[in-house]
């Protein structure tokens, strides 16, 4: 199915834990290139969270913001450090046996000093914040592509309706071109009766001169070639792949041929459709600017 790269996707996850928010919105651009917004805690996911989009946008400048709760901060756990709690044990007893003193250590005297407990923040879960945050990445992400899809189509239908236009004005050049032709030995055998008068027309030097001019007037090529192109662009668009860069590439190709066609027009008729075939190519391509 056609894309635009025009988007947006939004998610959100919670628990007791976490609480994530996701959101993405998208314009055109050649390549894929995304900006992220994200608290510090989750740059460690910086590399993961590009691989997963790319899995689902091909091109587009891509803003991507997430928000995070931290339900677990201010949390902390308590810590018996026993390797202290001996090394205090031990020089009590040793300062009891120097100095002749009753040992009268107690356990709530011990719990006082310095590092027998100290207290710890409860660490991230890595493992469980990367699944939460992949689940809702993904969503917003499936929202996203839907919101494209939907806008691509749109997209689609236009151009399919401006190809049509373009085969119409296309159908007229390839019909006018040789009455042109015919127009303008008519032209040159008046003007040189009138020239001449009674005296007999060389008609195979009014061949010559006819056949000069409709070499130099002839798009037969040009016109061939955007048949051509209209139809690729046609399957392009019908082929639902992801097609923008092509159709980009055959419009400029298409630009290309109408503007040999104007060059070579002498018939103001065939310059007026010419100039509106171009407008309605340029049009064309500023629509496929949109597609990713």
């Amino acid at each position: 199915m056609i894309k635009s790269m025009t988007g947006f996707g939004r998610d959100e996850s919670s628990n007791d834990n976490y609480k994530i928010s996701v959101e993405l919105k998208a314009v055109n651009h050649r390549y894929f290139d995304v900006s992220t917004k994200m608290p510090k805690k989750l740059n460690m996911f910086d590399s993961s969270i590009r691989s997963l989009l790319k899995n689902y946008i091909q091109r587009g400048k891509v803003d991507l913001y997430i928000m995070f709760e931290d339900f677990t901060e201010g949390q902390e756990n308590v810590k018996y450090n026993s390797t202290v709690a001996n090394e205090y044990v031990k020089y009590l007893k040793q300062m009891a046996d120097e100095f002749g003193l009753d040992n009268d250590i107690r356990i709530s005297s011990l719990a006082r000093m310095p590092e027998v407990f100290s207290m710890e923040e409860v660490a991230l879960d890595e493992e469980a914040l990367w699944s939460q945050l992949k689940e809702t990445l993904e969503n917003a992400c499936k929202q996203f592509v839907s919101s494209r899809e939907v806008e691509g189509e749109r997209l689609k239908e236009d151009l399919l309706n401006k190809l049509s236009e373009m085969s119409a004005y296309v159908a007229f050049i390839e019909e006018r071109s040789p009455q042109i032709i015919s127009e303008y030995r008519q032209r040159l055998l008046d003007k040189i009766a009138d020239l001449l008068e009674d005296t007999k027309i060389d008609e195979s030097r009014v061949v010559q001169e006819v056949t000069i001019f409709a070499d130099k007037v002839c798009v037969d090529e040009e016109i061939v070639r955007l048949k051509s192109h209209i139809e690729a662009t046609k399957e392009a668009l019908l082929s639902g792949d992801s097609v923008g860069r092509k159709l980009d590439f055959i419009a400029q190709e298409m630009n290309r041929e109408a503007n040999t066609i104007l060059s070579k027009s002498t018939d103001l008729e065939i310059s007026n459709i010419g100039i509106e075939l171009k407008t309605l190519i340029e049009k064309v391509r500023e629509q496929i600017q949109n597609i990713e």
